[in-house]
């Protein structure tokens, strides 16, 4: 015979569940994250603080205590499988350490706590869509890194032997070069800064400069963007296919319940012809 206090449990489980997935609770939830973000940011300047600086800190406190005890509620509820959603994991882990002593070995992680803004992700089912899809890509993006990496070793290899002796600073080593073809590839003064000097020692560096350019700005930071829109796209056909899904097991449960009904009228109008005769 099952124990009587396990009822009373899995009751209280179940009405702190309710509570804590209730919307309006949610749209507290993240309110007091948001003004959180603002008092991290008011707290960086020495003006504020000297003024409503206690303020600051007290309410901060009590918005971190919200969090403390949604967190518990939610491991209630959830007990151990809690710890296997990746969002539930990251919250423990922002608001852990938002509890590290100010001072100590570990005060350095007090820095870590406006990490707590980013707990809106876990609110904004959207963004949870982005970041999700980030988290996909990354496997396409690992590749394409690789092959940028290629192009960037290759590249860094050919300036440093043609232009190393004349543009010691730029591409006097693997490493200078390295740097020197970043800056390049974001276009921060590139042409007037770097090209324009290199071909006036050599003419016709810009036959290195500008397919280096297509091929890592133009070609490669593109598939970056290709295969995070593919990664959403595809997130985004797997919800939209989930409401189809349950679209047609709802019209499904209408017809059999259509059919059931002509079949009960069938029944009834038969009982009917009987009764008359």
């Amino acid at each position: 015979m099952p124990s009587t206090s396990l009822v009373p449990m899995d009751s209280i489980r179940q009405r702190l569940k309710t509570f804590i997935e209730n919307s309006t609770v949610q749209g507290i939830l993240l309110a007091l994250i948001l003004i959180n973000a603002a008092i991290l940011g008011l707290e960086t300047s020495p003006a504020v603080m000297a003024v409503v600086g206690p303020f600051l800190m007290a309410l901060d406190k009590a918005i971190l205590a919200v969090f403390v005890i949604e967190i518990l509620i939610r491991l209630l509820v959830h007990r151990f499988a809690f710890f296997k959603d990746g969002w539930s994991v990251f919250d423990f882990i922002v608001v852990g350490i938002a509890l590290v002593p100010a001072s100590g070995p570990f005060a350095v992680l007090r820095a870590l706590r406006v990490l707590r803004v980013l707990r809106v992700l876990t609110f904004v089912p959207s963004m949870r869509k982005i970041v999700g899809a980030l988290i996909q890509s990354l496997n396409g993006m690992l590749s394409i890194a690789m092959v940028l990496g290629l192009v960037y070793y290759v590249a860094a290899v050919m300036v440093t032997k043609l232009f190393g002796e004349a543009f010691p600073d730029w591409f006097g080593s693997l490493g200078a070069s390295l740097y020197t073809l970043f800056q390049v590839m974001t276009l921060e003064s590139w042409s007037m800064g770097i090209a324009r000097p290199v071909m006036e020692a050599f003419p016709y560096a810009w036959a290195f400069f500008v397919p280096f350019i297509l091929i890592a700005t133009f070609t490669m930071l593109n598939l970056f963007i290709a295969v995070i829109v593919n990664a959403v796209q595809t997130i985004h056909d797997d919800d939209h296919q989930e409401e189809l899904d349950a679209e047609k097991a709802t019209q499904q449960q209408l017809l059999e319940q259509m059919q059931q009904l002509q079949q009960e009228l069938k029944e009834l109008r038969r009982d009917m012809k009987k009764g008359k005769e």
